[in-house]
């Protein structure tokens, strides 16, 4: 922990919704054709195809059964993430698409993402996607220079990801490219090339992600040279401003957005709202009366398949604790770089704002934070120490 920050206590209350969040609804589909060194995902690769209509029809059994949780509301928006999802056949997405729209009222205008790889695109079964209803695509590019293409283990190339872009661009008009910065021998010059080139195609959206190396990957067992920490936020840095320049409003920790074109599902998230998680692995968090319930489903396809037919795909779910709520929303929330209105913690959290006094204050006194009667928000310093900023709302441990 940083010695910049110390636990804060909370007095223990019992949360209190007059409503419950916006809901929103995420379907995991777990397979990739290859497993990628830095992923920490749940995905397992395909190497013999997979069983899609047993797939699907267990994600129907699973909704089915987690109906009576989300009775009565609407869904605001649909993301389909992987593993990669788009690998379902065009049928079958249309299949599982019909399927949600039965079961769920889904908001008409609803944004519906689909998640992407670029070596899995073909034109005709893209131009279906868009029939059937996916008004977003993210594509997971990750970088256009085919030595680290490579580096990273993608099953694409270059090229590959040009005519992906190409592709997406002539049949959706809301596309995010998915880019990676920090990335084994990587400079300053070739990060900007990359986000040059995703600018250059018009994409409405862009998320920069800086590599991390994550536990349980090959990456983390066996670490390739990364840039130095200086070289790293020198990229960070230069990388915000010529988004900026190019018209992307930098709306949260690695997300920007064309104006009108930021992410509603992941808004969501970073608001504290509620999100129904189905598919292997998928989470929830579900507000309720007594409280907020998080759930998980069954991580290994195969198991999950079994225990949603069977009608128990939930491995784990708990309630979160009174004094954990506030660090949970803040750890959403202040990735937002505009904040939220100090309204949205008790109406997502059932818990007074005055809970938060003391670390608020701590957080203000070191300049990490500001607010006033309309805002409260990270300051830049806020933005670049996070995890600081964050330290300060964790509740006391028992």
């Amino acid at each position: 922990m940083s010695s910049l920050t110390s636990p804060i206590g909370f007095p223990s209350k019992t949360p209190h919704f007059d409503a419950p969040p916006p809901l929103t609804l995420y379907v995991h589909i777990p397979w990739c054709v290859r497993k990628c060194p830095y992923c920490d995902f749940n995905s397992h690769e395909a190497k013999n195809g997979f069983p899609e209509d047993a797939y699907l029809a267990a994600l129907e059994r699973d909704l089915e059964a987690a109906l009576p949780q989300v009775w009565g509301r609407r869904v605001h928006s649909v993301f389909f993430g992987g593993g990669t999802p788009s690998l379902l056949s065009a049928q079958g997405l249309d299949k599982l698409l019909t399927m949600l729209r039965t079961l769920l009222p889904i908001e008409p205008m609803a944004e519906i993402t689909l998640e992407a790889n670029p070596g899995t695109f073909e034109a005709v079964k893209f131009r279906a996607f868009r029939a059937a209803g996916i008004n977003r695509l993210s594509i997971g590019i990750q970088s256009f220079n085919p030595l680290h293409l490579q580096s990273l283990g993608r099953i694409h190339d270059d090229q590959e990801a040009r005519r992906a872009v190409e592709i997406a661009r002539a049949n959706f008009d809301n596309v995010n490219l998915d880019l990676m910065y920090g990335l084994p021998q990587q400079t300053l010059d070739q990060a900007l090339a990359d986000i040059d080139c995703a600018i250059g195609f018009g994409a409405q959206h862009i998320s920069a992600y800086h590599l991390t190396l994550e536990p349980n990957t090959l990456f983390h067992a066996q670490p390739p040279q990364l840039p130095d920490d200086d070289a790293s936020a020198a990229m960070q840095c230069a990388i915000e401003e010529r988004l900026g320049a190019a018209g992307y409003a930098h709306y949260e920790t690695s997300a920007f957005a064309q104006q009108h074109r930021a992410c509603q599902h992941n808004l969501n998230y970073w608001q504290f709202g509620d999100y129904l998680g189905i598919g292997a692995g998928a989470h929830s968090k579900l507000t309720t009366q007594h409280g907020v319930l998080r759930q998980m489903r069954h991580k290994q396809p195969k198991a999950y398949m079994e225990q949603a037919q069977a009608g128990q795909a939930i491995q784990e779910q708990h309630s979160v604790p009174a004094d954990e709520l506030g660090f949970e929303f803040m750890m959403n929330a202040l990735r937002l770089n505009a904040g939220f209105a100090p309204a949205l913690f008790p109406a997502h959290t059932g818990l007074p704002l005055h809970t938060l006094e003391q670390p608020l204050q701590i957080a203000e006194a070191r300049g990490l934070l500001q607010r006033d009667l309309a805002r409260i928000q990270p300051t830049l310093l806020g933005q670049r120490f996070l995890n600081d900023l964050l330290q300060l709302f964790l509740a006391e441990p028992k």
